[in-house]
């Protein structure tokens, strides 16, 4: 497992694209806690807080698939890099000024999350012009799953301490500062700076005229409202076992559970058609949420949560190969912004949905909705699984116009600066 993941990080770039990635996306990862955090020193309610987080969160979803076709026609530099600092700037105007006068934060936040460069788009739409092979391509979207854990894990531990050191404004400015050297440092690489999109055909729906995406967004949706829900619950579970900490413990487990999942995928050759592979990973992933209703004691609790949370990093991975196949051509960095959106607006209204539940029942009925989640995304998957089946279009055109197999990831092509 170690030497296929330590031979992918020496290839020429990866490291390089991955950190600066994973760093230009610490904003939107820590925005939820630092935003509320320094509302509420600044003297606002937590009602305020939420609120503007939410402002931010939803400007997010509908900025990233606008972004990402606007990178598909003109490259990423000349977007993700104004996009960067615009947004950066728009946080710095939110920390310096503060929540008074408010429509001042309300326009800052929004703007913030409007203009959040499309990275995560970005980076999958560069693997294969970087690593080339198919199957590398595969292990570099595992990684970059089981990456994404540790970032949304670290991410607002760092949040934390800088407060701790300094204030929650100063918070805000150090990640944002860090987001947009990040994205620097990942947009003027070789890499991007070279990759074009494949020609597309003009359509107003973009991406959003595949049959197949449009299945995968709807089924992880609902993958984003199990992990939603299963946030709420946690916390409603702690409070119920009086620690506020257990709560900690439970999401820490499933995290890991996920890290683990997605480096024993990753390191795997899969073959055949992504898509059942797609289907058997949702099932089990519902599987794995389904025993949280028990609700047994804290150590058996966490023990169940990293068990849940195993198959996560290996159905995100999957499911971006599953995007690459089926986006249509020159629309791979929308497409996989879509996933993005869709991903997050799906955990919103998990969240928003699981308040009222855990209120009424407890928390054993947050996490049976969150393996009605999970269900509810494999039958998704069931019901369009001849819709996924159609796979990417029979033949398409390499870089210098001949066809090509459909095996070939088609996220993009390099073009001489």
């Amino acid at each position: 497992m170690t030497t296929g993941y330590t031979e992918l990080l020496r290839a020429r770039h990866v490291v390089r694209l991955l950190a600066g990635t994973l760093a230009g996306r610490l904003p939107n990862a820590t925005a939820a806690l630092a935003i509320v955090l320094f509302t509420r020193a600044e003297g606002g309610s937590y009602s305020l807080a939420g609120a503007l987080s939410a402002g931010y969160g939803l400007a997010t979803a509908v900025g990233q698939p606008l972004l990402g076709r606007a990178v598909d026609l003109w490259g990423q530099p000349r977007v993700m890099l104004p996009a960067a600092l615009l947004s950066g700037l728009a946080m710095a105007v939110f920390a310096l000024t503060g929540i008074d006068p408010l429509p001042v934060a309300w326009a800052a936040t929004t703007a913030a999350g409007l203009f959040t460069p499309p990275l995560e788009g970005g980076l999958r739409a560069l693997w294969p012009s970087v690593l080339g092979r198919g199957e590398r391509v595969h292990a570099a979207y595992a990684l970059d799953a089981v990456a994404q854990e540790v970032m949304f894990t670290l991410g607002p531990l760092a949040v934390t301490v800088l407060v701790a050191l300094a204030d929650e404004a100063a918070a805000l400015l150090v990640i944002n500062v860090l987001g947009v050297l990040g994205a620097v440092s990942v947009v003027l690489s070789p890499p991007s700076r070279r990759w074009r999109s494949a020609p597309r055909e003009a359509h107003w729906l973009g991406a959003l005229r595949s049959p197949g995406l449009l299945a995968l967004l709807g089924a992880f949706f609902f993958v984003g409202t199990a992990l939603g829900t299963i946030a709420v619950a946690a916390v409603a579970y702690a409070d119920g076992h009086g620690d506020n900490l257990i709560a900690t413990y439970l999401l820490a487990a499933f995290g890991a559970g996920a890290l683990a999942g997605g480096l024993v995928y990753g390191s795997r050759t899969w073959t055949g058609a992504p898509e059942p592979r797609l289907r058997i990973l949702v099932a089990a992933l519902a599987a794995g949420c389904l025993p949280l209703a028990l609700v047994p004691g804290p150590a058996a609790m966490t023990l169940l949560s990293w068990v849940a949370g195993i198959f996560l990093a290996p159905a995100l991975a999957c499911a971006f190969v599953v995007v690459d196949r089926h986006a249509p051509p020159g629309t791979v960095t929308e497409a996989f912004s879509w996933l993005v959106t869709t991903f997050g607006v799906g955990a919103a209204a998990g969240t928003a949905a699981a308040g009222p539940l855990v209120e009424w029942s407890g928390a054993a009925a947050g996490f049976r909705a969150a393996g009605a989640g999970g269900l509810a995304a494999l039958l998704v998957l069931l019901a369009t699984r001849r819709v996924l089946a159609g796979g990417p279009l029979p033949e398409e055109s390499d870089q210098n116009g001949a066809p090509g197999p459909v095996s070939k990831p088609r996220a993009g092509r390099n073009v001489p600066s």
